[in-house]
């Protein structure tokens, strides 16, 4: 009689379709060459591949439970492809559980047609079983002899920090959701899941933080990358220059001309005092060095928080103090 088909599968041979199919997905999952790394696993695999092709199709195993193995191969042929056909309209052969036909488009792009009954059909344009099956719409082309999967683009998100958290650096927790393939590799589920950003001092604005291959995933992609690209909040003291931070300083006409001291505010909440003896015209600038953020490549040193002063004139002046700015205050 030849192979034993039903003890392949390790049914009766009085099984109903939904038997040998529940059958057929056990014993696929156990000796795919991808997950079962046993010497003799692929072999092992075609075979139940084989067996659940012949006992799923109810014209062959009609045959099979009479005539045997031979029986398929010299009885019960026609021209319409039933089993042992050797003359059928369009070249087909063993297709060992992957049931799929090509058919080629007139851009030249191949039209994989798979069984919407089996679940590891996609597994055949891996190891490249040729066959026959229902049409399946929807199924992206792929490039006649690759079977490869293409990956999506990278999906990318903004991600905003504050200066505080680029200054000490920070880990942010996001979720995300995203399809997944179950272990049958067809059907998809939801699920959540964390990722932990880890930023880094002195990072800077638009410094990408790539997660390999956590997006979508589909029996006919590879997941697409996902990406968070650093964009720095607004901030009520302080805007960033590179590694610098900037900070705008307010001070009166009087305080300008006069001179004083000023409190400055940093990031690790200390406040500097800063003596100003000099006149200070607008647009006058002061520097404290090494009190910006941390450089990025070298964290143990750090940018200068750079004071930036603003002139507020007063809106009227009396009489007797103009006539005395008047008298003297230069010409120029």
């Amino acid at each position: 009689m030849g192979k034993d088909y039903y003890k392949t599968l390790g049914i009766p041979k009085g099984s109903n379709e939904e038997e040998i199919k529940k059958a057929y997905r056990r014993m696929a999952l156990r000796f795919h060459p991808d997950k079962n790394k046993d010497a003799n696993a692929e072999e092992k695999f075609k075979e139940i591949a084989e067996a659940y092709e012949v006992l799923s199709d109810p014209k062959k195993r009609v045959v099979y439970d009479q005539l045997g193995e031979e029986g398929l191969k010299t009885g019960g042929s026609s021209s319409s492809g039933t089993p042992g056909s050797s003359t059928s309209n369009r070249s087909h052969g063993r297709s060992n559980g992957f049931s799929f036909h090509n058919e080629h488009s007139n851009d030249g792009e191949q039209v994989v047609d798979m069984d919407d009954d089996d679940p590891f059909a996609h597994f055949g344009r891996q190891f490249g079983f040729p066959g026959e099956g229902r049409r399946r719409r929807g199924v992206p082309s792929e490039r006649l002899g690759t079977g490869r999967k293409q990956q999506d683009p990278p999906v990318v998100h903004e991600l905003k920090v504050s200066l505080e958290e680029i200054f000490h650096g920070c880990t942010k927790r996001m979720k995300i959701t995203r399809r997944r393939l179950n272990p049958d590799g067809r059907s998809m589920r939801t699920e959540d899941k964390i990722l932990n950003i880890v930023i880094k001092k002195g990072w800077k604005e638009g410094t990408k933080i790539t997660f390999p291959k956590e997006g979508d995933e589909t029996p006919e992609n590879i997941p697409a990358d996902i990406a968070f690209v650093l964009k720095d909040k607004g901030h009520p003291h302080f805007k960033r220059d590179g590694s610098n931070i900037i900070y705008n300083c307010k001070i009166s006409l009087k305080e300008a001309l006069c001179g004083c001291i000023v409190s400055i505010p940093t990031l690790e909440n200390r406040v500097i005092s800063l003596p100003c003896h000099d006149i200070i015209k607008p647009g006058t600038v002061k520097r404290l060095r090494g009190e910006g953020l941390p450089f990025p490549k070298n964290p143990s040193q750090r940018g200068d928080l750079i004071v930036e002063f603003s002139v507020c004139f007063p809106d009227r002046i009396p009489p007797q103090s103009r006539e005395i700015i008047r008298q003297h205050l230069p010409q120029t």
